[in-house]
């Protein structure tokens, strides 16, 4: 365990300045585990910090002793609801379960065409992946952005929760049509992968959306117009798939820094 310096603390106590936003957090993380190092902050706390913490300690004790005990099952119901699933992310899931039925019945009405499925798969969870985690979409962004629990953490629980829904509904439509199995789940998780260690760069959704043309430009379209499916999606590529999913999946965790504070982009 890597404790902060004398000096970090005395920073952190005096307002962080002088701190970027990872080693705030970094310090915050620590805090939450180190009674030592609560210790030695506690020691360069400036007389009116003391006075204002011992009159906001006596205002709380009074408060405590005077209310109801708390519901604490639903606070923590409430919580984990909150780190695993925005209820925003319902009628993303829903059109994106719905998009892959169309591709379904297009697929058997239409035999001529390229499988939609397939051409599919690769973005469908892109638009849940895109909204688990915005400031756009998600009502409890800010709240939940200010504590130790937000970045790559809750990213990734949101978006299991997104491929919780997506996966099972791709291995019915690729059942439903024949398909390959594995060239229906593999360019998806690729593609999750991806958006997440992109978003590490430019944010989550920005990512999303990008991924999602470029597919949609150099794939999707090109082989519905030629009514060819592109080679990206023949048998032998598998193998390439696979090891793509493997490698971006390695690389995810090396993003942690970059979404320990997640922006506007997000």
């Amino acid at each position: 365990m890597t404790h902060p310096t004398t000096t970090l603390l005395a920073r952190y106590a005096d307002g962080g300045h002088g701190l970027d936003d990872a080693a705030l957090w970094s310090i915050e993380v620590h805090l939450d585990t180190c009674a030592g190092c609560r210790g030695q902050l506690a020691a360069h706390a400036t007389p009116a910090t003391t006075d204002l913490l011992d009159r906001v300690a006596a205002s709380l004790d009074r408060a405590i002793g005077t209310s109801p005990p708390p519901a604490r099952h639903r606070t923590r119901a409430a919580a984990v609801h909150r780190r695993w699933l925005a209820w925003t992310l319902l009628p993303w899931l829903a059109v994106t379960v719905t998009v892959l039925g169309c591709g379904v019945l297009l697929d058997v009405a239409e035999p001529s065409l390229p499988s939609l499925v397939l051409l599919l798969a690769p973005v469908a969870p892109l638009p849940g992946v895109a909204v688990a985690w915005s400031r756009r979409i998600d009502p409890a962004w800010e709240q939940i952005a200010t504590t130790p629990a937000a970045g790559l953490a809750m990213v990734l629980r949101r978006t299991l929760a997104v491929l919780a829904v997506v996966l099972p509904a791709l291995l019915v439509a690729g059942a439903s049509t024949g398909t390959s199995l594995a060239l229906t789940l593999l360019p998806c998780l690729v593609f999750t992968a991806a958006t997440l260690a992109l978003g590490a760069r430019i944010g989550v959704r920005r990512a999303a959306i990008a991924l999602a043309v470029a597919w949609s430009a150099a794939v999707l379209l090109p082989s519905v117009a030629t009514r060819s499916l592109s080679p990206v999606l023949q048998p032998g590529s598998t193998a390439v798939w696979a090891v793509a999913a493997v490698a971006l999946a390695a690389l995810t965790p090396l993003t942690a820094p970059s979404l320990r504070r997640l922006t506007s982009g997000n």
